[in-house]
């Protein structure tokens, strides 16, 4: 009862931070010139992609390495016979320990403190009582608020020995993810970004989703840019240094085609086939990028640690 309670207090308190314009959800991008940290107008998306200096760079490693953290505590409790609540349960534990609050609980009357998408759930997957069965994947989204700062990351993990066919997928999804990172410096555009990940996944014989894009982020949860994670070379605007957002492409087996279910949230597969997700926040630099969500235990891809 004590940890419902505190739960639910707990939610309101962020939904305030919602309300307050501190974590506003996606809208469609509208590219423009970027926006200065010292811009004194109210925190709220912007059509402008902001640009950010080393404070909010410092804040963002604060809250990168958080979440990376409450992601390899999952490590060894994603097992056969776990409920997905029991893991949402974990992350808001973890996140209390450690004087932060987890982003999603609250936000727009979401009432977890994660995602949990098993198979073929694309993504947005709710906690719930259904037990992990041995060879299902499953992708674990965290977003931590650490001093008004967001640490936003996804991983896959295997419960207990998987296909080999899922296995791949997974492998596939994480090597599209690093090389979408790879395309990211001063100079290249977001096309860039897509066309490293796409034009890889699909030599793969996978397909790269569309409904769903990576964002901005800093001290809102979600900002401009939106980030797709297909494109060309070229298309859309041109990175700088001191931007923040998000790189998590997700990716099919089969058709690139999504459903939303009745809740407004749990996105699967058209065909039912496997997706799968890698998920990190970077910061764009004068050489590349700062991944300021990498596992400190090296576990940045569970799957391959099995």
């Amino acid at each position: 009862m004590f940890w419902w309670v505190l739960k639910s207090c707990i939610s309101a308190a962020i939904l305030t931070l919602h309300k307050t314009g501190r974590t506003q959800g996606h809208v469609p991008q509208t590219e423009s010139t970027a926006l200065n940290d010292t811009t004194l107008a109210p925190i709220r998306r912007s059509s402008a992609i902001r640009i950010h200096g080393e404070e909010a760079f410092a804040a963002m490693r604060k809250a990168g390495r958080l979440t990376a953290q409450a992601l390899d505590m999952l490590v060894p409790h994603v097992k056969p016979g776990v409920t997905t609540l029991e893991i949402d349960r974990l992350v808001f534990d973890f996140a209390l320990q450690h004087g932060a609050l987890p982003a999603t609980l609250g936000y727009r009357g979401y009432t977890h403190s994660c995602c949990t998408s098993i198979n073929e759930v694309v993504c947005h997957g709710i906690p719930s009582d259904k037990k992990l069965r041995e060879g299902d994947i499953i992708n674990i989204d965290v977003t931590l608020i650490v001093n008004g700062w967001h640490g936003d990351s996804s991983r896959m993990y295997a419960v207990g020995p998987i296909k080999d066919w899922a296995r791949r997928l997974c492998d596939v999804t994480f090597e599209s993810l690093n090389r979408g990172l790879a395309a990211i410096r001063p100079g290249a555009t977001f096309g860039h970004i897509g066309h490293a990940i796409q034009s890889y996944a699909e030599s793969e014989r996978c397909s790269v989703v569309r409904d769903f894009c990576g964002h901005g982020l800093g001290q809102l949860f979600h900002d401009t840019p939106n980030v797709l994670h297909y494109g060309r070379p070229g298309e859309g605007a041109v990175l700088e240094p001191g931007m923040l957002f998000t790189v998590e492409p997700m990716i099919n087996l089969g058709t690139y085609k999504v459903q939303v279910k009745k809740d407004g949230w749990t996105a699967v597969t058209a065909d039912r086939k496997l997706s799968a997700q890698y998920e990190h926040t970077i910061g764009v630099t004068e050489t590349g990028c700062e991944i300021f969500t990498l596992s400190p235990a090296g576990l940045d891809n569970p799957v391959a640690a099995r």
